[in-house]
């Protein structure tokens, strides 16, 4: 992968998004230079589409959830030496457009920085507020945190949290408990608002609230007790 390692890229973890996945990475290109969309063993053209818009295309053979979808991206993109990426979903609710607010919240010193959703809660769902919500407050206290939007995927992530952390979760509970160790090891995390462009996003999200919920549930009170590194130094 041709890169310059002196910009941001940005990940695109994609399943079955042939329908809008151009347009993402056609707009994601105009805020940075390199895009790399991971496949998630789709079967509905979303590779193509998405090397056709200009991005590169990491195609995994079979769907193995979100978060081993990033974790191919951080390898990748960190192996090629950036020093930080930024993550947005591929059905459209994160705006591209938005990605300067992350990359200024990055450039002060943050080590990860959570596009924050929570102004726009009130459009969601009564049941999909309440969880995000609920589930970002119970996160949060876990992580040591005050966070008003943990549940988020369009994020900025530093190279060295990545590597301190890990990122060993398969599915969607991965971003949330990458809070709560990047928390209890000092790490300094922002929460920044964002613009959205959908506020529910359930008409294409592939989110399972009972089963992944549970699942997030397990992770992050596991997050909270296991043994950590060496506790980095606190700026």
């Amino acid at each position: 992968m041709p890169v310059s390692v002196t910009s941001t890229p940005a990940a695109i973890p994609a399943y079955r998004a042939a329908l809008w996945i151009a347009d993402i990475v056609e707009r994601t290109r105009a805020q940075v230079p390199t895009v790399l969309v991971v496949d998630d063993g789709s079967r509905d053209g979303t590779a193509e589409a998405a090397q056709e818009a200009g991005a590169e295309v990491i195609s995994l053979a079979r769907n193995q959830g979100k978060g081993a979808a990033l974790r191919t991206a951080f390898k990748t993109l960190f192996g090629c030496g950036f020093s930080q990426v930024i993550t947005l979903d591929a059905d459209g609710q994160h705006l591209p457009e938005e990605i300067p607010k992350l990359l200024a919240a990055g450039d002060s010193g943050a080590d990860l920085v959570l596009g924050s959703r929570d102004h726009s809660f009130a459009e969601m769902s009564q049941l999909r507020r309440v969880s995000n919500r609920g589930s970002s407050r119970i996160i949060s206290n876990l992580a040591g945190l005050n966070l008003p939007d943990v549940q988020t995927g369009f994020r900025l992530y530093r190279r060295r949290l990545i590597e301190a952390t890990g990122f060993p979760e398969s599915r969607f509970d991965a971003e949330s408990t990458v809070v709560v160790r990047a928390g209890r090891m000092g790490f300094r995390v922002e929460a920044v608002p964002v613009r959205i462009g959908a506020a529910d996003g359930r008409s294409t999200s592939h989110y399972r609230a009972w089963v992944d919920g549970l699942r997030i549930a397990r992770s992050v009170i596991r997050a909270r007790f296991e043994r950590l590194p060496a506790h980095r130094e606190t700026r």
